[in-house]
């Protein structure tokens, strides 16, 4: 529903726009507020703050149109006004537009040209409304999101980027906080989330700082992506230092965290992945590489990074690794070889 208001000193008027609308007014598509001067309506625009739309007259006592026409643009800039008058000549046109009116009708009035004027008008504040609305909830990203990032969604890279499905080279991190689940059972929801997002808000700093990509949080476990050089090295880096930073945070309560992470590195396909009916699309990775990891990090103990053989082929000229044995993965038909990263 748009709320309208109509200021015009002749009584008659509002009787006609009560019949020529009433099934506008029964449907609930418009509400109209009257006034019957300038003055007037001033005073109902302070007691109805929702009217979006003004139609009024010029020539009325107290306060005639033009000067009320002055005062809405001055306190209420997204209220738009149509004038509504008898004095149809081009210099009130004139001066009307010129003081910011939206459009301008001439009496007698004919109804169907006013419906469709004030059609067009609604259509414009309801664009307003849109525009406003995605200026709250940009500024609102920008708490969120990084400026570049969003310089970049503004971009035709982005646009194409945003559709293209590819296979690449890049390694994944699956990094888990142990026993987080019985903490969760114990304490209040207040104290669990608290207790998650600053765990998580640690990693996080950590995987960026290795230019890596926060692909989603499963439960109280993170899975990250690195890609371009060296991308290994720089995905055991970022989850060195994540298990350090959580080794030399203090007990909360009864728990003291600790990390459980896996890494596996090779081809996996990129692209957006979801559902287009419910409009939720995830750019992510997916792939036999991406569940090897997540098994990883099932095989692994507490405080522990762990990789394959394969894996330790690529980064043994880097960290120093222990072999820690034979281990059967989920869906793998023979054995892994599984090593940890110690330094």
């Amino acid at each position: 529903m748009i709320k309208i208001l109509i200021v015009d000193d002749e009584t008659d008027f509002e009787i006609l726009i009560r019949q020529k609308f009433r099934k506008k007014i029964r449907e609930q598509a418009y509400e109209f507020v009257f006034a019957v001067n300038g003055k007037d309506a001033l005073k109902k625009m302070e007691e109805y703050p929702d009217v979006e739309i003004v139609l009024s007259d010029i020539n009325m006592p107290e306060m005639d149109g033009l000067t009320l026409l002055t005062k809405i643009n001055e306190f209420k800039p997204l209220v738009k006004t149509v004038m509504v008058s008898a004095y149809g000549d081009m210099e009130n046109i004139r001066k009307a537009m010129n003081r910011g009116a939206f459009d301008f009708v001439t009496k007698p009035v004919n109804f169907e040209d006013l419906e469709l004027t004030m059609e067009k008008t609604i259509q414009h504040v309801n664009l307003i409304r849109e525009t406003l609305k995605a200026i709250k909830e940009n500024n609102i990203l920008k708490m969120y999101v990084d400026e570049n990032v969003l310089n970049f969604m503004g971009s035709r890279e982005y646009e194409s980027s945003i559709m293209a499905n590819e296979t690449v080279e890049a390694t994944v991190a699956f990094i888990d906080i142990c026993s987080f689940t019985s903490i969760s059972e114990k304490e209040n929801p207040d104290t669990v989330v608290a207790m998650l997002n600053s765990y998580f808000d640690l990693m996080v700093k950590e995987i960026i700082a290795q230019e890596g990509i926060i692909d989603k949080f499963i439960g109280d476990c993170v899975m990250a992506v690195f890609k371009g050089p060296y991308h290994p090295d720089r995905a055991i880096d970022a989850c060195l230092s994540i298990r350090n930073k959580i080794d030399s945070l203090q007990e909360n309560g009864a728990f003291s965290p600790k990390v459980s992470v896996g890494i596996n590195s090779g081809e996996m396909i990129s692209g957006n992945i979801g559902s287009a009916t419910l409009r939720r699309l995830d750019y992510t990775v997916i792939g036999d590489t991406v569940n090897t990891a997540q098994r990883l990090q099932r095989a692994a103990g507490v405080g522990q990074i762990v990789i394959s053989e394969a894996g330790y082929e690529k980064v043994k000229q880097s960290f120093n690794c222990r072999l820690i044995g034979m281990a059967s993965l989920k869906n793998k038909a023979e054995e892994v070889r599984l090593y940890e990263v110690l330094n």
